[in-house]
């Protein structure tokens, strides 16, 4: 399979004028990759066997043996196991699934650490078209919000950057994504189409979501359960429409904001009012988010950095009430 990367190589030269953040790389790593190709790389490292029955299902070990220069921002079998996608899953996809999820990991040039610039989120376009979005700051050098775990692994054809995380590429706008199969996101979109078509409600909710850049703390399915039961209904067309668009309009703020934009404190709300956010202080040390109507009862963001192509969603496990 061949890559058209002349496009991605124009998108990244803004790259190389930018960034002085630098992490360092090991210098034995470097001497011993510096005549293996990316694939061999990945060959030859335990910890990326995941990785490399993805390459060889998607048929790109040539591609990434090839001149390059490339840059692949390459998930770890942690981080594999991290997004919940198994070596079975992977051969249950097709050649075509596993090469765009692939290339949505790849860059069409050489970009190491120290050329990732400062942010916020600089937009640059994948080796399969896509976008991802990339930043460097004290704490670290990110990717759609996914911290790179170790930098400028070099290889003779490009470098790698081992990442937590496996990057999906957007399914579409933000209102397509919760509508995506498997999504768990089935009651916010019956919640959405109710706030936006009801008598009352926002004829311009579902536009808005669909272009608007935004980031979105989506509620599952359970939220929702959850919040019928304390109201004493069982049906969320029992809430009446002008308290469902305020609570949804509370789930939303402007931007494209990542897990690694957010900081502890205070937080905006699109529709008025403020959320607290918490880095670490949610289930198993991840970040959480609590409306002032909830009684300090944290929502866990169980799901981050869900890219949609107007913005973000996080997937968070209770309702906000403002």
């Amino acid at each position: 399979m061949k890559l058209n990367i002349q496009p991605a190589k124009k998108a990244l030269i803004i790259l190389f004028a930018f960034g002085s953040f630098t992490v360092g790389c090991d210098k034995d790593d470097d001497e011993t990759t510096k005549s293996q190709t990316i694939t061999d790389v990945v060959v030859a490292s335990d910890n990326y066997s995941t990785l490399e029955t993805a390459v060889l299902k998607a048929e790109l070990q040539s591609t990434l043996s090839g001149p390059g220069p490339y840059t692949v921002f390459a998930p770890d079998n942690d981080a594999f196991a991290a997004s919940g996608i198994t070596t079975a899953a992977i051969n249950g996809l097709t050649k075509q699934q596993v090469a765009s999820i692939l290339l949505y990991h790849t860059l069409g040039a050489k970009v190491l650490a120290a050329n990732v610039p400062a942010g916020p989120n600089e937009k640059v376009i994948t080796a399969g078209g896509d976008s991802v979005f990339v930043t460097s700051k004290s704490s670290g050098v990110f990717i759609n919000g996914v911290k790179v775990a170790q930098a400028d692994i070099n290889a003779s054809n490009g470098v790698i950057h081992r990442i937590g995380r496996v990057l999906i590429p957007p399914v579409g706008n933000i209102v397509a994504t919760a509508q995506a199969p498997g999504s768990g996101l089935d009651s916010l979109v019956k919640a959405v189409l109710r706030a936006t078509n009801a008598p009352g409600g926002n004829p311009g909710l579902v536009a808005t979501l669909q272009t608007a850049k935004l980031t979105v703390f989506a509620p599952t399915n359970a939220a929702f359960t959850q919040l019928l039961g304390a109201l004493g209904l069982t049906d969320i067309n029992q809430i009446p429409v002008a308290t469902l668009l305020a609570v949804l309009q509370y789930h939303v703020v402007p931007g494209r904001v990542f897990s690694s934009d957010l900081a502890s404190g205070q937080v905006a709300m699109l529709a008025g009012g403020n959320t607290t956010i918490g880095v670490s202080d949610g289930a198993n040390g991840g970040p959480s988010i609590t409306g002032n109507g909830n009684g300090g009862t944290k929502s866990n963001i169980v799901n981050a950095n869900i890219v949609a192509t107007n913005g973000v969603v996080h997937v968070i496990d209770r309702v906000l009430l403002p």
